[in-house]
C-alpha cells in the first residue's frame, strides 16, 4: 500500500514537472509544446468547463480560449508545482464570463457528458463507467469535485480556491459523493 501511494505522488510530482517545462516552452514561443500540454490536459479541462457551462458549444469555447489564454500568459506562469491548477483557473474564469455574457445556465443532458467521454481515447473505460454512473446521480457541485479531483488529479485544497468553497466543503461534498457511488455500483 505505502509502495503505491509513494508511486502516486511521485507521478504526480513528475507529471507537474513535465507540465510546467512545457509552460517554459510555451513562454518562449514553441507551439509543438502548446499542442503536447493540449493533448496532455484537454479532457480534464472540457470536463471541468463542461461543469461549468452545461453546454457543449460553451465548454467548447471555453477550452480553446483557455489554451489562446494559456499561450499567451505562459511568460507569467510562476512555477510552484501546480500548472494544472493554474491551467483550470483560467479555464473557470473564463466559463464564468461566458455565463455572465449569455446569461444562461441550463442541465446538459446524460447523453452530451457520456458522448464526449465515450469518444475521448484519454479516459477508460473503468473511468467511463465511473463517470457515467456519477452523471445520473450526483449533483453538479458533487460532479465537479470528482472529476477535478478523479479526472484531473488535483488536489481537494486547490478545488477548494477554484470553486471558492472552504476545503471541509469540498472534502465533505467529495466523501458524499465517493460514497454515493459506491452504494450505485453495488446496487447494481
Amino acid at each position: 500500500m505505502l509502495i503505491l501511494m509513494t508511486s502516486s505522488i511521485e507521478h504526480g510530482v513528475t507529471e507537474a514537472r513535465e507540465l510546467e517545462a512545457l509552460l517554459a516552452r510555451i513562454a518562449q514561443g514553441d507551439k509543438d509544446a502548446l499542442g503536447q500540454l493540449y493533448e496532455r490536459t484537454h479532457a480534464a479541462v472540457y470536463g471541468f468547463a463542461m461543469s461549468l457551462s452545461h453546454c457543449p458549444a460553451d465548454a467548447e469555447d471555453v477550452l480553446q480560449e483557455t489554451y489562446i489564454n494559456v499561450y499567451s500568459a505562459a511568460e507569467r506562469y510562476v512555477p510552484k508545482g501546480k500548472p494544472m491548477a493554474w491551467i483550470m483557473t483560467i479555464a473557470k474564469n473564463l466559463a464564468r464570463m461566458r455565463l455572465r455574457e449569455v446569461k444562461k445556465n441550463y442541465e446538459l443532458p446524460d447523453e452530451d457528458w457520456a458522448g464526449y467521454f465515450a469518444s475521448n481515447p484519454a479516459v477508460s473505460s473503468d473511468e467511463r463507467l465511473l463517470l457515467q454512473t456519477a452523471l445520473k446521480i450526483l449533483s453538479n457541485e458533487q460532479k465537479q469535485i470528482v472529476m477535478l479531483h478523479a479526472v484531473a488529479g488535483i488536489k481537494h485544497r486547490e478545488i477548494a480556491k477554484l470553486l471558492d468553497m472552504p476545503i471541509a466543503t469540498v472534502l465533505s461534498k467529495y466523501s458524499r459523493a465517493v460514497n454515493k457511488l459506491r452504494h450505485a455500483m453495488e446496487a447494481e
